[in-house]
């Protein structure tokens, strides 16, 4: 009996013409976490995401250094409590007719330390797991059945963060004849841009050049398939080609128009293609300047970004299209224009995807270099292959318009030390040497360190990481002229938690594991968002942000590192179901200039508080709004001038609307918005709940594709008599799935929950969770049933998606 799986590949193409490049897709594999017991998995695939949740897994003795912690506690959700450590083993095979003449096998990552073997003989070795990496396999493939085996292996205290496990994002197999274009070596970059004309440069390599005849042929294709533009030339010995196109009335790619068309190279042999790539193309182009500031497409404008790590809540760090579709979504709905990959390398699904919906991005790397953050971290490799993978990244990613700088680092210790500036420079230089049409910075937290040595000043962008109040001295300080809040905020809150007095503070933990969501506390390296909003309103001199974080993602539970069960963050715009939390309207109202945001909190149902001080605040881009209460009027207040030099709740009134003395009673609250005028410009209403009589499913999706790998989100929630949700809801519900669909994962939301996601059941969270169904490879339709297990007089609610 095999131990594996057959991927059958047909390779009539290339049996009809040798040189024809092939792709294959490698999906289907076996998965064993001992080398024994096996079962079929489909990648990308997480091994530890199913859990349980134990506090053994990764239990840390530790003082995180960039909390300000001197003494060293136990730490039991750090890396996300789930049981990512240990060995892994995969397994597939692909069947080929014909032995390749050239044959990469390519990983997009692999957690972690991958070693990889081909009919028994050794392939490969690559330490970083989220690093993208090649491996040349010509001459280890044979005619018929080829056996891939890989190991993984991933170490304690290896993260500070839940870094997930197993080949959790593609891999693919490549094969060409000898004579062939490499994808790698090719990059076009816009060196000029008018509205006329655009002017760009091609550079590509081609491999087993030497002999005479070759030549390459460098299109660009609009969406509809016109040729725009071509060029020619002949390939030298020694195999490299340069070739410079004008493009005429081009469409630039922006945030605002994310316009894309198909580079298309071909390798000819006389009249005969012998290679051909394809990948997308924006033309577009990125500068920093003390007169500018950052400035796209010759446009200067202050970046609004978030930063975002790499898993994706329930589903853990296996990588998915539709769900990646959905986060830049709601981050793009909120205003946002750009992301930063923390702290780690992107995936080319997470890119393509940016490019495609219109989303800048900081590509990032390193999240230490040779001083280690935790034991076994990427301080382990830094020294022997730091620039093999700062090279990867840049060779594999520069292509990619939503990119519009790199980093090298997040908070290095280095940032102070003797040798730092060098190590800083070195891995600047790597990437200018590989993209001189990119700047590149990193987010430094010791700032007077980090400009004692020098460290900022040698960055193309000085990134700061919180320490708002150091901007103004720094400034001075920096030839460059300019500054960018590469980290900012870190407030904290849980989804419709509301905690009364209301407090502004730096944050404390309390003993139901939860943060307010009043939006009044910080962590005592961090502050509230006013705090940026204002030093880039008030700062000509900044060029933008990246809060963090856009969503909550597992691990680094701060301020409750040493409870148990906290096993996810708190930093979140939105929780890990990905549903937004009050401060995502908040964003919203500054961010989002398309369409006015009027938002209201807390929820107005609390039994017990009557008569009782209950403040209630607004997110509006509105500048004043009257707050009725049963139709009492609560006052009609403007937002209020402010500048840095006030307290954070003084701060806060600039951007928020808030009534502190208002008193609980059940029923109606309601707010008007006003704008500049005087004039009406909107209306919100929050009544009180009754009693829970229906569930409620709303899908973020009408169809999804019968592809094996399409997503559709269902929020689940429970509603009274007249169509009120229940914002405190807790029952337990139960889901099922029949029909063109599986169950893929449930969420909701609560950095508490010891609830594994991918069980079928799971409790609201402050009357909210989320499920997730994964399309099959058939069309048809797919039915989710929902249950109330705890009420069970309440009728269980089904919905209907197409999956086509």
């Amino acid at each position: 009996m095999k131990l594996y799986h057959i991927a059958l590949l047909s390779m009539l193409a290339m049996a009809s013409h040798a040189q024809q490049r092939t792709t294959v897709d490698i999906r289907s594999w076996q998965f064993s976490r001992d080398s024994v017991e096996w079962q079929s998995v489909r990648i990308p695939h997480d091994w530890a995401i199913a859990g349980p949740f134990d506090k053994k897994w990764d239990l840390q003795n530790v003082a995180i250094e960039q909390n300000g912690e001197k003494q060293k506690t136990e730490k039991s959700g750090r890396s996300g409590a789930l049981p990512w450590i240990g060995e892994g083993y995969y397994r597939t095979t692909v069947s080929i007719d014909k032995v390749p003449e050239h044959a990469l096998l390519c990983f997009d990552g692999a957690m972690a330390e991958p070693r990889v073997m081909v009919n028994g003989r050794y392939a490969g070795y690559w330490p970083y797991g989220y690093n993208t990496f090649r491996l040349d396999v010509t001459n280890l493939l044979r005619k018929g059945e080829n056996t891939i085996d890989v190991h993984l292996q991933n170490v304690e205290e290896s993260s500070r963060w839940y870094p997930g496990a197993g080949l959790f994002r593609p891999v693919q197999l490549i094969m060409t004849g000898s004579e062939n274009i490499d994808s790698w070596e090719s990059f076009a970059r816009t060196v000029s841009l008018s509205k006329n004309e655009a002017v760009i440069d091609f550079l590509t390599r081609v491999a087993g050049a030497g002999k005479k005849g070759l030549a390459v042929e460098v299109s660009l294709v609009n969406p509809k398939g016109y040729v725009e533009i071509a060029g020619h030339a002949d390939v030298p010995e020694d195999g490299n080609v340069g070739l410079t196109l004008s493009l005429k009335k081009p469409q630039a790619w922006s945030p605002e128009n994310p316009f894309l068309y198909d580079l298309v190279t071909r390798l000819y042999r006389g009249n005969k293609v012998v290679d051909e790539t394809r990948s997308k193309f924006g033309v577009r182009t990125v500068s920093v300047s003390k007169e500018h500031g950052f400035q796209l497409n010759g446009v200067t404008r202050k970046i609004k970004g978030v930063c975002l790590h790499h898993d994706l809540g329930p589903l853990g760090s296996a990588v998915n299209k539709a769900a990646l579709i959905r986060q830049i979504r709601l981050m793009k709905e909120m205003g946002a224009d750009a992301i930063r990959t923390s702290h780690n390398m992107p995936s080319q699904m997470q890119m393509d995807v940016c490019d495609s919906m219109g989303i800048m991005v900081m590509a990032e790397s390193f999240d230490m270099w040779v001083y280690p953050k935790c034991k076994n971290g990427y301080a382990r490799f830094f020294k022997e292959w730091s620039d093999k993978d700062m090279e990867n990244l840049v060779k594999a990613h520069r292509n990619h318009p939503s990119i519009v700088m790199w980093s090298i680092g997040n908070e290095i210790p280095e940032q102070g030390m003797k040798g730092g500036v060098e190590m800083a420079r070195r891995l600047q230089d790597i990437c200018h040497r590989l993209d001189p049409s990119r700047p590149v910075t990193q987010g430094c937290d010791r700032i007077d360190n980090a400009l004692k040595t020098g460290f900022l000043q040698a960055m193309d962008v000085p990134g700061f990481n919180y320490r708002v109040h150091k901007y103004k001295p720094a400034i001075g300080q920096l030839p460059q002229g300019f500054l960018l809040g590469s980290e900012t905020a870190s407030t904290v809150s849980s989804r419709g938690v509301y905690k009364f007095p209301v407090t502004w503070g730096v944050t404390k933990a309390d003993k139901d594991g939860q943060v307010t969501a009043y939006d009044t506390e910080w962590c005592s390296w961090s502050n509230l968002p006013e705090e940026d909003f204002l030093a880039m309103d008030d700062y000509d001199y900044t060029i933008g942000q990246f809060v963090w974080t856009g969503i909550d993602y597992l691990g680094e539970p701060t301020p409750y590192d040493e409870y148990w069960p906290s096993r996810s963050s708190y930093f979140g715009i939105c929780d890990l179901a990905g549903l937004p939390k009050d401060r995502y309207y908040l964003y919203r109202s500054q961010w989002n200039t398309n369409s006015h945001t009027l938002h209201l909190l807390p929820h107005w149902t609390w039994p017990g508080r009557e008569g009782k001080v209950t403040p209630v605040f607004c997110y509006t881009d509105a500048p004043e709004a009257e707050l009725f209460v049963n139709g009492k009027s609560q006052g009609r207040i403007k937002k209020q001038h402010a500048t840095m030099a006030d307290k954070p709740e003084q701060r806060a009134r600039r951007y928020r609307l808030m009534w502190n003395d208002v008193k609980y009673e059940p029923g109606e609250l309601r707010v008007v918005a006003y704008g500049n005028d005087g004039k009406q410009v909107g209306e919100k209403v929050v009544r009180t709940a009754g009693k829970a009589a229906e569930i409620a499913l709303s899908a973020d999706r009408e169809w999804i594709s019968a592809d094996g790998e399409d997503l559709v989100y269902v929020t689940v929630s429970l509603l009274d008599k007249d169509g009120n949700e229940i914002p405190t809801a807790s029952d337990q519900m139960e889901v099922s799935v029949e029909g063109a669909a599986a169950f893929r994962g449930v969420c909701n939301g609560d950095a508490t929950s010891l609830e594994v996601f991918t069980s079928p059941t799971m409790r609201l969270f402050n009357g909210k969770l989320v499920v997730t169904l994964q399309a099959l490879d058939k069309k048809g339709k797919a039915k989710l049933t929902v249950t109330d297990k705890t009420n069970t007089k309440i009728a269980p609610k089904s919905f209907e998606i197409e999956v086509r």
